[in-house]
């Protein structure tokens, strides 16, 4: 029960970064030390279920998934993801600088977290670490999409942002930002619109099955490679979580009168810059409280 209780939070903190445009649930599953294990359990999903159904019955089906640990976890995932996903929508659009420095900080902290996974150093894993930072930096800096989002996009966007989701500084919700439906797909979770959330799961679903078993593989045959890129993820990341932001370019207006802007990074704001440090020292210390309770819980 403890241990159950355990990846629940776990899962409750996975959901809250997933909602948030630059931070990745990815993160948070490795940090606390559930990474592995949570890619063991998604690429265990597979037709070769079935057989397993013959021979072994439910109980063997339940212990090939490792059900117990995924059930938990997509709990603590569903219930963050209904209780928070109001307050964050409401954070972002009136407290976003504060909100960016508490990811701002649990980002930076992870890093030195992720970095020790690497266990070799040497010229390929340097290149590796610096065109993973690159990677996120110009991910993080491209102007969002403006599309009316049809089920079929919905669809196509929620796989290509499981991918990210589950990679540590590749945040699947601003995956779906840049495609133009994160404001789409937070309205539908605000106002309970099932048609949106269903299509927008079962794209989830199908890229997490997919993308899973091949990272699995890279991970199993070339780990410290894969960490070091994963590592310079984490770091080019930062670009997007910068708190401080100013409009360089109006990009669309809507029918309503809301504008659209592509932003870029400021100078620091001296009337929340004491706010916003201690915003980010709080993400500092939930990384190191999520390390804690990973390392108390394995013990």
């Amino acid at each position: 029960m403890k241990r159950h209780l355990g990846i629940f939070l776990r899962g409750m903190a996975m959901g809250a970064a997933d909602l948030v445009p630059g931070v990745s649930g990815g993160t948070v599953a490795l940090i606390t030390g559930i990474y592995d294990e949570l890619l063991q359990s998604i690429s265990a999903v597979s037709w070769g279920l079935v057989q397993t159904w013959r021979d072994k019955g439910l109980r063997g089906v339940m212990h090939t998934l490792n059900a117990p640990f995924l059930i938990a976890l997509v709990a603590g995932i569903g219930a963050s993801i209904v209780a928070l996903s109001g307050l964050l929508h409401h954070l972002l659009e009136y407290h976003k600088a504060p909100l960016f420095a508490f990811f701002f900080g649990l980002v930076a902290a992870s890093i030195p977290l992720v970095g020790r996974e690497i266990s070799q150093r040497n010229a390929a894993h340097t290149i590796l670490f610096i065109a993973g930072a690159a990677i996120t930096f110009i991910v993080g800096s491209l102007p969002p999409l403006e599309v009316e989002p049809s089920l079929v996009y919905l669809f196509v966007c929620g796989a290509v942002a499981a991918c990210a989701m589950i990679l540590p500084g590749i945040s699947g919700s601003f995956i779906l930002l840049l495609l133009g439906v994160y404001s789409a797909v937070i309205g539908a979770l605000k106002e309970l619109d099932l048609m949106v959330i269903v299509t927008v799961g079962a794209g989830v679903v199908t890229g997490l099955l997919g993308f899973s078993k091949g990272l699995k593989a890279l991970l199993a045959s070339a780990r410290s490679r894969v960490m070091a890129t994963l590592t310079g993820f984490l770091l080019g990341s930062l670009q997007a979580l910068w708190p401080w932001k100013e409009n360089a370019l109006l990009l669309h207006t809507h029918s309503d009168g809301r504008e659209t802007w592509l932003q870029t990074n400021a100078w620091p704001d001296s009337g929340d810059l004491f706010f916003c440090l201690a915003c980010a020292a709080a993400g500092i210390g939930l990384v190191v409280a999520l390390q804690w309770l990973g390392n108390r819980l394995a013990a």
